[in-house]
């Protein structure tokens, strides 16, 4: 199975229009447009009843002192963990791709509205949700796309991986509001393919100069 995108490259910066936050000069970031970028996909094995698709930020932070503080950086060796971008299940087999902005246009404060959603699909909450969950003008679920906006002092390129998973069931079974790492669980037995395409970005202005 292979997945491709016309929005970025393997390997390649993801371009603002599908980041959370751009880069500004002024106040360090503001907000994106935020658009899912494009995916198709094929070679998709025989047997195959439905896709599943999460996108993975792996560089994150395992600790919040040093995130976006004002002379001070976060250190590349810093241990890391995973932030989940989105998640989306169930999408029928015979999708093939899903287009720029079908899923996201736009930053919404305190989340997107699911967990249904286009093409019969449904949307897991993304890591934006624990982010934002002390923060009064944002707090709230954050269902499905929401693209990068890693720390502008950190030391490290984030890397965004899209991975698709093709399944021999329907429909995960979960129920209720459910996010990636439950994803992950629920895909044990069931992954007849997977193919993955990884993005990078950064709002570091001396890592992108």
């Amino acid at each position: 199975m292979k997945l491709t995108s016309t929005s970025f490259a393997e390997g390649q910066e993801i371009p603002g229009d599908f980041s959370f936050c751009i880069a500004d000069p002024a106040h360090h970031v503001c907000l994106g447009n935020n658009f899912n970028p494009q995916l198709a996909w094929s070679d998709v094995p025989s047997g195959t009843r439905s896709f599943a698709l999460i996108c993975h930020d792996p560089d994150v932070p395992s600790q919040g002192d040093d995130v976006n503080q004002e002379g001070r950086t976060v250190p590349a060796a810093l241990p890391r963990i995973d932030f989940f971008h989105w998640v989306l299940i169930d999408l029928p087999a015979t999708t093939t791709a899903i287009r720029q902005g079908e899923y996201s246009s736009t930053v919404v404060a305190r989340g997107k509205s699911g967990p249904t959603t286009a093409n019969a699909g449904r949307q897991g909450i993304n890591s934006y949700t624990d982010w934002f969950a002390d923060d009064h003008d944002m707090s709230g679920d954050y269902y499905g796309y929401d693209g990068p906006c890693p720390p502008w002092n950190d030391e490290l390129v984030h890397r965004y991986v899209f991975t698709l998973y093709a399944l021999n069931i329907d429909e995960l079974p979960l129920s209720g509001r459910f996010g990636g790492p439950e994803v992950r669980n629920a895909l044990t037995g069931h992954i007849l393919a997977q193919a993955s395409l990884t993005g990078t970005y950064t709002l570091n202005p001396v890592l992108s100069a």
